[in-house]
């Protein structure tokens, strides 16, 4: 069986005579899962292996142990889409779910959650308009990044040390 153990480091271009082979279709979930079988959207049955803690995007590639390029696409699901009558309440909103550790996609005007009865019902109360939508999920990675590491492995803190204060990409020292 064919595995798929890293990213693709650069988006294929046709000028670099990179075909992509194959497209793997996933929701949220299942992206966030390092080891798992799927299936390409020709029917081949591969094996994820990745990195622990590795996070697939819609939009990424990856490549396969026969040296194949593969495009990840995140696939529709079932969501919650949350609008507000003032930027405030979207804040108040967003700061509730926040607080519950809740993965959400936020946009221009609106938060995206997976679909929880319960969190509709919370998100009513505090007088958010909550609409049942099927679409990608991209929830947002967090200010300390979606990598997972322990104390004794190298590397840098979270992404918020990235920034300086007026929010910038910060110069590397």
């Amino acid at each position: 069986m064919v595995e798929i153990r890293s990213r693709f480091p650069v988006r294929p271009h046709d000028s670099y005579g990179t075909k992509v082979a194959g497209r793997l279709v996933l929701p949220f979930d299942a992206r966030q899962k390092s080891r798992q079988l799927a299936k390409l959207d020709t029917g081949e049955e591969v094996a994820l292996v990745l990195p622990r803690g590795t996070v697939l995007r819609g939009g990424d590639f990856v490549v396969t142990s026969d040296s194949r390029v593969v495009e990840v696409v995140a696939s529709p699901e079932p969501l919650l889409h949350v609008v507000c009558a003032s930027p405030e309440a979207l804040a108040r909103a967003a700061y509730h779910l926040g607080n519950r550790h809740v993965p959400v996609q936020v946009g221009e005007g609106w938060i995206r959650l997976a679909k929880d009865h319960v969190l509709e019902v919370m998100l009513q109360g505090l007088g958010a308009t909550v609409s049942p939508v099927e679409a990608p999920f991209e929830p947002e990675a967090g200010a300390y990044g979606a990598h997972h590491r322990h104390d004794n492995e190298s590397g840098h803190g979270g992404r918020i040390h990235e920034f300086d204060a007026s929010g910038a990409l910060a110069k590397p020292t």
